[in-house]
């Protein structure tokens, strides 16, 4: 764990860099370490990120992430980096054994836009172009605006404590993203942080707008930030955010941060309108798991 850390603050000593964690020890048959003369030279893991559930269209696919770093004076090595590579690979033909060969599986890895050498490694490989995101934060410290809530509706935390009720998120959820549906593990994996609230917005019992909120650190995380086609433009997402930049606020969070997609010009519109602003940019790339 040591050399860990000395990896980490090597790569992120000049620049912006998207560093995974290696979780916790159940995790760490996902990681692996290269080390040379008692230093951890290179560190790689890989995690299934997107599960489609059944009776999507065939077009959809699984998607499994990698994420593949080097101390900065390695990061052109292509000898380190295959090495660290090929055991990444076949981890990840290992974890795609688990997932429905109902659909295809893609297998991704993103960076923040500045990290031009580790990305051509990637793209050299094939890796095409997937979509990219703004990193997006907010001061906490600042003041909140307080939408009023739209009559007709209910607001409600949901903590989603059954299996019913995970079941009933996912087909939510991959209503709203069917490229990129979240899957069992993974919400389960957020429903595991610290501070970890479901927000949701109820009409008549249905479900029809929601967001998830958690701590990071000293700072407060929102994902899955998502209104249902019929109940779009009628102000439910401003309100929900609103409530959640309150929640983290509450348990003395100092900054919010969130991920859009970089094209979608009304997410942007709507975050902007709250306070927050585009501090980096994430690419992401991706090949067919064959």
């Amino acid at each position: 764990m040591p050399m860990l850390g000395e990896l980490y603050q090597a790569v992120m000593r000049n620049k912006d860099a998207l560093f995974w964690w290696v979780g916790d020890e159940d995790n760490w048959e996902n990681v692996y370490c290269a080390f040379e003369h008692g230093r951890m030279i290179a560190k790689g893991q890989v995690a299934v990120i997107n599960v489609v559930p059944p009776g999507r269209s065939t077009a959809c696919k699984h998607s499994i992430y990698l994420n593949l770093k080097t101390v900065p004076e390695r990061e052109g090595d292509t000898v380190l980096l295959d090495r660290v590579y090929s055991h990444l690979f076949a981890r990840s033909l290992a974890l795609k054994k688990s997932l429905s060969t109902e659909y295809g599986t893609l297998l991704c890895m993103g960076n923040d836009a500045g990290e031009e050498v580790n990305t051509r490694y990637f793209t050299d490989k094939g890796y095409r172009p997937l979509h990219s995101l703004f990193c997006m934060s907010r001061d906490l410290h600042e003041p909140i605006p307080e939408p009023a809530p739209v009559p007709e509706f209910d607001y409600s935390c949901w903590r989603m404590e059954s299996a019913r009720e995970e079941r009933e998120y996912l087909q939510i959820e991959a209503e709203i993203w069917p490229d990129t549906p979240l899957g069992l593990e993974r919400l389960r994996e957020y429903k595991g942080k610290d501070l970890w609230t479901s927000l949701v917005i109820r009409q008549e019992d249905r479900i029809v707008a929601g967001l998830m909120a958690w701590r990071e650190g000293d700072e407060g995380t929102i994902e899955d930030v998502f209104v249902r086609e019929p109940w779009r433009k009628r102000g439910l997402a401003k309100v929900l955010l609103a409530q959640g930049l309150l929640y983290l606020k509450a348990h003395g969070l100092s900054r919010a941060n969130l991920m859009v997609h970089t094209a979608n010009a009304s997410a942007l519109s709507l975050y902007e309108s709250l306070g927050f602003r585009a501090t980096k940019e994430e690419r992401r790339y991706g090949v067919d798991l064959e």
